[in-house]
């Protein structure tokens, strides 16, 4: 295809309503990352979409296609995204770990627990509350503690945790919803009245 980039991008957008696969996966190969994320998108809705596609933009050199690509991975469970976790781009780390906990797969549970860490894990808040987010979705045991460690974060990460604790029982469980009645931010106190059905 040639011609402006937003022509090019209407193009191959079109061809996802349109039946055209050749032109959407034409747009695979456009030297413009938003033409080769508007090419995802249409394959993804002719159902063309293949596990290949996902994995070869994986290692886009551009972040926008890599964070499309988990995005649609996320009903994938065959496409394995883990290998974003460690992205130098802060979105794509979040859309993975996103990703995993929509996959569901308790494979990725340590290295979601890893990325949560407060002392060692992601620098960006967002990925780290990402990652507690996946790690309710998964309700794995092993991910419970590094929930647990996300009470002691920043509030978003707090209410995340305190939400993603619905996924667990136990009496460790219990016992942090209880402390949670206590936190300083009132959605936090909220979720946990929730939970433990305090009226």
């Amino acid at each position: 295809m040639s011609g402006p980039v937003t022509e090019r991008r209407r193009l191959v957008a079109l061809a996802g309503h349109v039946g055209n696969e050749h032109t959407a996966r034409a747009g695979l190969d456009d030297p413009s990352p938003v033409v080769r994320v508007t090419a995802l998108g249409a394959l993804d809705r002719l159902g063309t979409l293949k596990k290949a596609d996902l994995v070869a933009t994986l290692a886009d050199p551009d972040p926008s296609p890599r964070r499309r690509a988990c995005e649609l991975a996320a009903a994938r469970p065959d496409v394995d995204v883990s290998s974003c976790l460690d992205d130098g781009d802060s979105s794509v780390v979040e859309m993975a770990a996103w990703a995993l906990g929509e996959q569901g797969s308790p494979t990725c549970v340590p290295a979601l627990a890893a990325l949560a860490s407060m002392g060692s894990g992601h620098r960006d808040p967002l990925c780290r509350e990402a990652a507690v987010a996946a790690l309710g979705a998964i309700g794995d045991p092993a991910g419970l503690p590094a929930v647990l460690a996300a009470l002691d974060d920043k509030p978003a990460i707090r209410r995340r945790a305190a939400v993603a604790l619905a996924a667990f029982d136990g009496p460790d469980t219990e016992a942090a919803l209880r402390r949670c009645l206590e936190d300083r931010d009132w959605q936090v106190r909220q979720v946990a009245e929730d939970l433990l059905d305090v009226t």
